[in-house]
């Protein structure tokens, strides 16, 4: 497995980590569904020990995901080798009974709340998940100061900042962050080709953490138009149009290019995929998700190599 150390940090992350979204079960937060497919804590367990076994070193939770759950459904598979990896949580979705996920008190109440899930003393990197601050970012400052409050009182090691380019755009100066985490693919590359935002990024010497860098299985070839996937109540994928026989139409004849060029397996098409996103330069890791081993097996498949020029100018057209 191949290593990128965080920019300005003695902290080395693996260029393939894991993202833990998945562990959080089926979900609804403020009408919305945002969960998975429940998960088996077993299943868990031993691709959490695979995923370290193949060099893996960094976890990515958050305090949303199943409301607790995955941070200690991701714990207790831990056990016992719990210092030998980095593990990140977030705070901003889920705001409980404050009028606002930004507010102080909620801050340091979910922070408190994520370190007794992950059974640690310090988080080391807390996000703030999201870039709604409120009206004109009113509740900007104040997240901040309480996220370098946190630091200093050792709660928290690094701070992140995770959006979309614009909302990053608006607000990294003020944040200042040792790392930010965008959604980013094959698919979806906003946040790796220039614009404002990545200029900025590159400006201000960030690296940039990917999720749904295998736009939730599609770009592994798992579905089919002919026979689109039925998802449960609370699972976020049900509400997404890319998985309805339109959105998978669209994707199959390019699905169909990346399989003669790189392979069909889906061990082949993650390592493209991921391989992808880290040939650029501020890219820190990709974070697919995952449920059991044989995920997790796949998502290492690249082992943390960055795709060569000619094939990533290939993906670039194909998707552009």
């Amino acid at each position: 497995m191949q290593y990128r150390t965080i920019t300005g940090t003695d902290v080395k992350i693996s260029a393939v980590s894991l993202g833990c979204w998945t562990l959080g079960g089926l979900q609804y937060n403020e009408g919305r569904m945002i969960g998975w497919r429940e998960v088996d804590q077993k299943d868990a367990t031993r691709a959490v020990y695979a995923a370290v076994d193949a060099g893996v070193n960094h976890f990515d939770n958050a305090d949303v995901y199943g409301y607790g759950r995955a941070e200690r459904v991701l714990t207790a598979a831990l056990r016992g080798i719990m210092k030998k990896v980095v593990v990140a949580t977030k705070v901003g979705y889920f705001r409980g009974t404050a009028e606002h996920a930004y507010l102080p008190h909620h801050i340091r109440t979910q922070c408190e709340h994520s370190l007794i899930n992950l059974k640690r003393d310090r988080l080391d990197i807390y996000y703030l998940h999201n870039t709604d601050f409120g009206p004109d970012d009113c509740y900007l400052d104040g997240a901040v100061e309480t996220l370098h409050r946190l630091r200093d009182a050792g709660k928290i090691r690094l701070i992140g900042l995770s959006g979309g380019p614009e909302g990053l755009l608006r607000t990294l100066k003020r944040v200042n962050p040792d790392v930010i985490q965008s959604r980013a693919s094959m698919m979806d590359r906003r946040i790796l080709e220039d614009s404002p935002a990545v200029r900025l990024i590159k400006r201000m010497k960030l690296q940039v953490v990917c999720f749904s860098p295998l736009e939730q299985g599609i770009l592994l070839g798992k579905y089919s138009s002919k026979k689109p996937p039925q998802f449960e109540d609370g699972d976020v994928r049900k509400q997404r149009e890319a998985f309805t026989p339109k959105g998978l139409r669209k994707v199959e004849p390019r699905l169909a290019k990346l399989k003669a060029r790189f392979g069909d397996t889906p061990e082949e098409l993650s390592a493209a995929a991921l391989s992808f996103l880290l040939s650029y330069d501020h890219v820190l890791c990709a974070i697919p998700g995952f449920r059991n081993e044989a995920q997790v097996k796949c998502n290492v498949a690249c082992g943390g190599e960055a795709m060569r020029a000619e094939n990533a100018e290939f993906v670039r057209k194909l998707f552009r």
